[in-house]
């Protein structure tokens, strides 16, 4: 990271909306999704980050169609929000992490997202390559953040926590920089907690600033009604026995007389509070969106700690409120929550309803793990047995469907960064 550029741990806001779910992996149809509004309601409701990828199907162009319109650029300055993306993973059996496929990577990102700039790029699931095309991937991405000024911050992203962590300890060895941002997903869940236990020290210690946790729900399989079905079938890694023992839990839960006793209430809410604060070391001190409304916040308003950063995905509007819901009442818990609470407008007593519900989820998640039994900490093989990278070194794939255009979105060309050059989008 170039010694201009200040720590992520200073600007990464620790909630980050996820755009995983914009894919016909987790919805039959994402283009049906009302991605607009879901993002127009984030950015109103305080969220200032949107993770992405070019493997999330056309989740790129419906993040970028839902920025590019006058409502965004009225309210939100691009400098206001951050993007994080990611490359080098095509499809489910396709990787690319060459220089030249980087680049084009990158380029194709800006244009989807009609920005000047991406505040952070991932190597994308680096358990499927080799420690050297990984390397080279990372040395690529930090060129082009060097010469170009197009990336800011360069991290890696994947399954295994052991791998993620080999791999940061080996680019800190191989080229005496840190990596900026550890995203890990499905690694610190009500059901599998790998990431804090068996990670976090050596994360820490090889030089990460950042490590968000991703998917709470473990893609899906902590709900009662099991694991998603999009357009895409059942996708999901998780064995049999491992969704039988969920089914178990998720029974055991909802004969407890508590509000909000569905699995799936229980281990958003787990997760997003113990994360905050077992994560809060590689956290952030970005804006916390505690709901203080139109105003952008910053962390030493409550307290000045670092919050430890989680990315949640939802499917609807409905979603993303309860979930702002949750992630505010967790505020309020926090040791000077009572002031978060009365400035955003709620109130003492929600900081007492806030403890409350967390001895009640702690209670409902402590019986989910007794009955999980064996399957806690379980972690499925990432790559599967038999992995072959199908990659044949072809050109850029065909171009996904175009959304449909929001009323008010503007051609690419007329999105200006404020102290960009207006003739062009960038080139790298």
């Amino acid at each position: 990271m170039p010694q201009t550029l200040p720590l992520p741990s200073t600007l990464i806001p620790p909630l980050i909306c996820g755009t995983a779910t914009f894919n016909n992996q987790y919805n039959p149809d994402p283009y049906a999704l009302p991605t607009t509004a879901i993002v127009h309601e984030a950015l109103s409701l305080g969220v200032r980050a949107f993770d992405t990828s070019p493997y999330y199907g056309p989740a790129e162009d419906l993040l970028g169609a839902a920025l590019n319109t006058s409502f965004v650029r009225a309210n939100f300055p691009r400098r206001d929000y951050f993007l994080l993306t990611k490359v080098g993973r095509i499809s489910g059996d396709e990787f690319d992490y060459s220089a030249s496929w980087i680049r084009h990577s990158v380029q194709r990102s800006l244009e989807r997202l009609h920005t000047t700039y991406l505040d952070v790029v991932y190597c994308h699931d680096v358990e499927f390559i080799s420690p050297e095309e990984v390397l080279t991937a990372v040395t690529e991405l930090r060129r082009i953040r060097d010469e170009s000024g197009v990336i800011r911050y360069v991290g890696i992203s994947g399954y295994p926590v052991t791998t993620l962590c080999e791999l940061s300890e080996m680019i800190l060895e191989r080229t005496g920089e840190p990596l900026d941002v550890v995203m890990s997903y499905a690694n610190f869940t009500l059901q599998n907690t790998r990431l804090a236990s068996a990670a976090l020290a050596r994360l820490k210690a090889a030089g990460v600033s950042v490590v968000p946790n991703a998917s709470v729900l473990g893609m899906g399989l902590l709900r009662r009604k099991g694991v998603p079905i999009g357009g895409k079938g059942d996708f999901h890694p998780s064995p049999k026995e491992l969704r039988e023992a969920i089914q178990a839990a998720s029974d055991w839960s909802d004969k407890h007389d508590i509000e909000d006793n569905r699995i799936e209430k229980v281990a958003i809410r787990w997760a997003l509070e113990n994360w905050m604060r077992e994560g809060a070391s590689v956290g952030s001190k970005g804006d916390p969106a505690s709901g203080i409304p139109w105003t952008r916040e910053k962390i030493e308003k409550y307290g000045g700690r670092k919050l430890g950063v989680s990315v949640i995905g939802v499917s609807n509007v409905e979603e993303l409120q309860e979930t702002m819901r949750v992630w505010r009442s967790i505020l309020d818990g926090l040791e000077d929550g009572e002031k978060t609470a009365v400035d955003s407008g709620r109130g003492a007593d929600d900081r007492r309803w806030s403890l409350e519900r967390q001895r009640q989820v702690q209670t409902l998640a402590n019986g989910i793990r007794r009955v999980l039994g064996d399957w806690v900490d379980y972690a499925w093989p990432s790559p599967p047995p038999g992995f072959v990278n199908q990659r044949s070194g072809r050109a850029a794939p065909a171009p996904l469907p175009t959304p449909a255009a929001s009323p008010d979105q503007l051609p690419k060309q007329a999105l200006v960064k404020e102290d960009s050059d207006p003739r062009a989008m960038p080139q790298i």
